[in-house]
């Protein structure tokens, strides 16, 4: 006789953690995450379903397949994975395991979820994140982003955390975290106006965008004045 395990009825559903890639779509109106293993291949929103990435008519998770979405249980097992090479520009994730699960030992496979707050990693450089910029590579009609401090933004497509938060809905939250304490921002007031750490991260950003224009200008004023001298 085959034993089964008792079927779980939690009175909250479970959290878990895992790490994703920021994406932003082809026209810029909507964002969410792709996955870095099984199913990377399909984007999802902050609120979503799973779906067999084989093309099966089964409903995620099936027990005699590995569909569906995953997460880990420790927050530490999930941020550990941002140290490999490839998952350096990853968000941490936390999320809500909605509808069947299958329990693992060190996580769930589960067919639907709920992302409630992304914390985003330091710019490549090392500063504190300020925005999500233009990554170098996507999906078929979505752009990847990665974290990046005020400074190396520059001409970019980009968006602020905040900016993404919105775009993406559902309530989340996005975070910025450097080693020390997190920067929120992504929390908006009830009116939905922006606050002002919202303010102040647009503001960064548009001020390193003019920097960058204006150095470059000065560099082409320099060009001009010296070809008027030779000729």
């Amino acid at each position: 006789m085959r034993l089964r395990l008792p079927a779980e009825r939690p009175t909250e559903p479970p959290t878990g953690y895992k790490i994703a890639h920021p994406v932003l779509s082809q026209d810029g109106t909507r964002a969410g995450f792709t996955g870095v293993s099984l199913g990377g291949a399909l984007p999802y929103g902050v609120l979503d379903d799973a779906s067999c990435v084989y093309g099966r008519r089964h409903r995620p998770p099936a027990r005699r397949c590995d569909c569906g979405f995953h997460c880990v249980h420790d927050r530490t097992a999930a941020e550990a994975l941002l140290c490999t090479a490839e998952h350096r520009a990853a968000m941490l994730l936390e999320v809500l395991v909605l509808g069947a699960y299958i329990r693992f030992e060190r996580g769930f496979r589960y067919a639907r979820q709920r992302v409630r707050t992304a914390t985003a990693g330091p710019c490549a450089c090392g500063a504190t994140a300020a925005a999500l910029a233009d990554a170098g590579w996507g999906r078929p009609g979505w752009r990847a982003l990665a974290p990046a401090c005020a400074g190396c933004v520059r001409a970019r497509p980009s968006v602020s955390l905040a900016g993404f938060a919105r775009l993406a809905g559902q309530g989340l939250r996005v975070v910025a975290g450097s080693g020390a304490a997190a920067v929120p921002s992504a929390s908006l007031p009830a009116d939905g106006e922006p606050g002002v750490p919202e303010l102040v991260a647009e503001a960064a950003l548009l001020q390193a965008r003019l920097d960058w224009f204006q150095t470059q200008l000065a560099r082409l004023g320099e060009r001009g004045a010296g070809g008027a001298e030779k000729g």
